[in-house]
């Protein structure tokens, strides 16, 4: 059901309420989504003039049965609604949709040309998608989504992304959660909902670089678009020097690196899948002087134990790039300490001089408390360091809500 237009402003009629959901909110909730917050959550619920279904939309009316925010509504998670728009109402039509994603996508105008193929789309509540989001991957749109409020509406989804961005194919990726959800509807993660069958990685350009992305089982939607700046910083620090790329999934700071004149470069990750992956990026990009003349290496092993151990290695620039480390807000104080303890071992694999790059992706661990955690481990080694630059998210990862702001980096150069 559409919310009410502009001209009705006060609470439907009965028979309109009988086929519209209808929701008040705590006082605190209420607050907080008139600030733009995309989230409610099911405790702050106060009044439901009935029971919702999955993907419904669901009209948020405030203390005064004035309209306040209209979202999509999720029966089975605690958060419960999505917001899609607040302040005046409109009404949800399929150009409404269409007009959102030309919105978006304007955004984007400039990011991708000739060098870089991929970048991301849609940034999920950030970009007025909640619970979406959406990369490309050349011809290649990968579409993933967090909650099963979607799920009546992929078809039109499918049907935005082709008249708006004309994709060879698009691909479906669901958060594990869902994908329940999703199957009694025949859909599945990794499943082809346009567009011809996809077969292996999607290779793609970043700056010039090539890449594969692992689009139909990949981790994320195939590759992390979200660090692409700092790996250009990383590329301008390299020359003629020897560097680590710890937890190196597929080798992106490491290529990076090698283009930027790295003597040699050892991307160290646990899995042997993402170091294969690395070693066929290098494979790719061979045509590249310098990724040519650099001696690339890998590691597997388990980083924090290697980093821990081996202190007769030594590099000139270590870049620190671990899977997120509180992945729960419980987590968040030994995250915190997990943090510290990977700089201070770090450090003493560090040349003098040296640069170490820093990021955490965990959204429970704010920047402030990043940085000084890397700051306390770099104090604890009795190194001399100064700060260089720190860095947060990308133009096309852009944040717009506390919860979304997950990525930080920080640049240290020891003496």
């Amino acid at each position: 059901m559409n919310p009410p237009s502009g001209s009705e402003k006060r609470r439907p009629t009965s028979s309109q309420s009988s086929a519209r959901l209808r929701v008040r909110l705590t006082a605190a909730a209420e607050t907080i989504v008139r600030g733009g917050h995309p989230w409610v959550f099911a405790s702050s619920i106060r009044e439901l003039n009935r029971e919702g279904t999955a993907g419904e939309l669901a009209v948020i009316y405030d203390r005064n049965d004035q309209f306040l925010a209209i979202g999509l509504f999720d029966p089975e998670s605690p958060l419960r609604i999505r917001v899609l728009h607040a302040g005046k109402p409109v009404q949800i039509t399929d150009e409404w949709w269409r007009a959102r994603l030309e919105t978006t996508l304007a955004k984007r105008a400039g990011l991708l040309d000739a060098q870089t193929t991929a970048c991301r789309l849609i940034n999920g509540e950030s970009d007025g998608w909640p619970g979406l989001v959406l990369d490309r991957y050349g011809g290649v749109l990968v579409l993933k989504l967090y909650t099963v409020a979607w799920l009546s509406r992929v078809p039109m989804l499918v049907e935005l992304l082709r008249g708006a961005a004309q994709p060879d194919s698009v691909v479906l990726r669901l958060s594990r959660n869902v994908q329940a959800g999703f199957a009694p509807a025949g859909f599945k993660d990794g499943q082809v909902v346009h567009g011809p069958a996809i077969s292996g990685p999607v290779i793609f350009l970043e700056t010039g670089l090539s890449f594969e992305a692992e689009v139909i089982h990949g981790q994320k939607t195939g590759f992390f678009l979200d660090q692409r700046e700092n790996r250009r910083e990383v590329e301008t620090l390299a020359r003629d020097c020897d560097v680590l790329n710890a937890f190196s999934f597929t080798g992106g700071f490491s290529l990076y690196a090698a283009r930027g004149g790295a003597r040699s470069v050892a991307s160290l990750d646990i899995s042997a899948h993402a170091l294969a992956g690395a070693e066929r990026n290098f494979a790719l990009n061979r045509h590249h002087e310098a990724v040519a003349r650099c001696l690339h290496t890998t590691i597997q092993a388990n980083a924090f134990e290697w980093l821990e151990g081996n202190p007769e290695r030594k590099f000139d620039v270590i870049v620190l790039d671990p899977p997120s480390l509180a992945k729960r807000e419980v987590e968040r104080e030994g995250a915190i300490r997990a943090y510290e303890k990977l700089a201070f071992d770090t450090l003493r694999h560090l040349r003098t001089p040296g640069v170490l790059v820093a990021a955490s992706c965990s959204a429970h661990v704010s920047a402030d408390e990043f940085f000084g955690a890397v700051e306390r481990g770099a104090k604890k080694s009795r190194r001399q360091f100064t700060l260089i630059k720190t860095t947060r998210h990308a133009p096309d990862h852009a944040a717009s809500f506390p919860e979304a702001e997950y990525l930080k980096c920080v640049f240290l150069r020891c003496d």
